[in-house]
C-alpha cells in the first residue's frame, strides 16, 4: 500500500494529510466518497510525467486526515471547500487546475463560482452536480433509516460496505486485487464505522450542489472537460450530459467499461486527457 500524502498542515484548527509530487503547472486532485487521496494512485503518475506538480489531500474526515469527535465541525462539501482554501495557502498556490471526482467535484463547483480567479481549468469525473446525489441505493437506505446500518457489527458493516464498494466499478476482480480493503479499513473498524456515518453519510445532501446550479455556467469562463464511466451506476452518464449543456464550451469524454470509480477500472484511458488544456 502507498499512500500519496506524507505531509501534515492544520487548517482551521484541524489536520488535514496532504502531498505534492513532481513539478510544473499545479494541480490538485480531490477525491470524494467514500474513498481517499489513494484513488489517485494510478492517475498520479501519468500527471507528474506529462509536467505537472501534483497537489493531493484527504479530505476532513477521510483518509489519513484528521475525523474530529465534534459534530459541529463541518465536513460537508461547502465545509471542504475552506479546507482547499487553506490548503493552497500552505501550498502558496495562488490558482492551479482543479481534478475533481465524485463530492469532490461539488466541492470544486462551489469553489470555482466563489473564486474563479483561483482557477486555471476544472476536470470534473463522475461528479455529483444539481440533485444527482445521494445514489439511488444510498438514498433508499436513508429513506429507511440508518439505525440499523449505523448499529451493525463489525463483520456485518464490512461486508455491507464491501458489496457498496463493487458496485463502483465494472473490474470488480481487479478491484478486490488493489485497492478494496483500503477503502474498508478506512471506513470500518472502531473508528472508522462511526465517522463514516459521521463525516460522509450525514453529508449526503444535494443542497450542496443545487444552491451553485444556477451559476453552472460561470464555471465555462476557465476550460472545463467531464470524464465520465458509460456504465457508473452511482453518477449515471445522463447526468455528465445535463452538467455538459449547463457549461458553456465544455468538453464531454465517455469512458467505456468503466464504472464510477473510472480511476479504479481503467486508469490508462485517461492518458490522452494530460495535459490538461
Amino acid at each position: 500500500m502507498t499512500h500519496l500524502v506524507n505531509q501534515h498542515a492544520i487548517i482551521n484548527g484541524t489536520r488535514i494529510a496532504h502531498g505534492i509530487h513532481g513539478d510544473g503547472a499545479p494541480a490538485v486532485l480531490l477525491h470524494g466518497t467514500p474513498s481517499s487521496s489513494y484513488i489517485w494512485r494510478n492517475i498520479l503518475p501519468a500527471l507528474v510525467g506529462t509536467g505537472y506538480k501534483v497537489h493531493v489531500f484527504d479530505l476532513l474526515g477521510y483518509g489519513l486526515s484528521e475525523r474530529p469527535q465534534d459534530p459541529a465541525i463541518d465536513t460537508s462539501v461547502t465545509g471542504q471547500v475552506t479546507i482547499l482554501e487553506g490548503l493552497l495557502d500552505v501550498w502558496g498556490l495562488h490558482d492551479a487546475h482543479i481534478i475533481a471526482h465524485d463530492i469532490g467535484g461539488g466541492i470544486a463547483q462551489r469553489f470555482g463560482v466563489q473564486s474563479p480567479e483561483r482557477m486555471r481549468s476544472l476536470t470534473m469525473i463522475d461528479v455529483v452536480s444539481f440533485d444527482s446525489w445521494p445514489s439511488k441505493r444510498t438514498h433508499e437506505q436513508m429513506q429507511a433509516g440508518l439505525e440499523k446500518l449505523i448499529k451493525a457489527n463489525d463483520v456485518e458493516h464490512r461486508e455491507h460496505f464491501r458489496e457498496w464498494l463493487y458496485s463502483t466499478v465494472e473490474n470488480k476482480a481487479k478491484l478486490a486485487e488493489t485497492a478494496i480493503e483500503t477503502y474498508l479499513n478506512f471506513i470500518c473498524g472502531l473508528v472508522g464505522q462511526g465517522r463514516l456515518f459521521q463525516h460522509q453519510v450525514m453529508h449526503y445532501d444535494p443542497k450542496h450542489t443545487e444552491e451553485v446550479a444556477p451559476r453552472y455556467a460561470e464555471l465555462g469562463k476557465k476550460p472545463v472537460q467531464l470524464i465520465w464511466g458509460a456504465d457508473d451506476a452511482w453518477q449515471v452518464v445522463d447526468w455528465a450530459h445535463k452538467l455538459h449543456e449547463a457549461i458553456p464550451g465544455s468538453e464531454l469524454h465517455v469512458l467505456e467499461n468503466c464504472g464510477h470509480f473510472s480511476m479504479e477500472d481503467q486508469p490508462e484511458k485517461f492518458q490522452p486527457y494530460w495535459p490538461i488544456f
